[in-house]
């Protein structure tokens, strides 16, 4: 991402959430193509602020790359406010257009930058709904109360979300091990976000 110096500076939201990265400019009207990290992009239209940084710069506490969370460091590169007038589907991707980028050069501009919106700015999920970014980190139990693992990560699959799990070995030097698990109600009895916990029916060898 070039600096476009009439973009202004801002501070990163303390719940900041990285959503997804502007791939390229789109058309000659100042639009530009987004890569969301989300099959479901409804956080990139759930605000009309959205906060960039590089490509090539880290942000303190992000996690994931399908939805990092960002907290604000003394290293990370200062965020600029972008403000968005438009931003909708177009085929496989998402394409927006700003109140600050007036031409084809100025978006070719944001090339590679990374997207953060306010987690408090997402929409509210329907029943039984969850964003991958608020199952990152949950704990992962059976229904013996046996620990399976921490989620690490999610995967679209397609037709289904899969939860990625890492669970510590006990035996110090060796790697952790990683399962796999539907996250479909066939599997899934209960997700606890207050708790930090989601029980499942599995077990360790499956």
């Amino acid at each position: 991402m070039a600096v476009l110096p009439h973009l202004e500076s801002a501070e990163m939201p303390a719940d900041a959430i990285e959503v997804g990265r502007i791939a390229d400019a789109w058309g000659i009207k100042g639009w530009f193509k987004v890569l969301p990290h989300s099959a479901s992009p409804e956080a990139l239209f759930s605000s009309k602020r959205w906060y960039l940084l590089p490509s090539d710069r880290a942000v303190g506490g992000a996690k994931s790359p399908t939805a990092k969370a960002a907290a604000a460091s003394t290293t990370a590169a200062k965020p600029v406010l972008l403000k968005i007038k438009e931003a909708k589907e177009h085929a496989d991707t998402v394409v927006a257009c700003s109140l600050d980028v007036a031409d084809r050069n100025q978006a070719e501009a944001l090339k590679g930058a990374r997207i953060f919106v306010p987690r408090s700015s997402f929409p509210t999920a329907g029943t039984d709904e969850y964003y991958w970014v608020d199952l990152l980190g949950l704990d992962v139990f059976n229904r013996e109360g046996v620990a399976l693992g921490q989620v690490k990560d999610l995967m679209s699959t397609g037709p289904q979300t899969v939860l990625v799990l890492a669970q510590a070995s006990a035996e110090p030097g060796k790697p952790a091990t990683e399962r796999m698990i539907p996250f479909v109600s066939a599997f899934v009895d209960n997700v606890d976000l207050p708790g930090r916990k989601i029980t499942v029916d599995w077990q360790l060898d499956y």
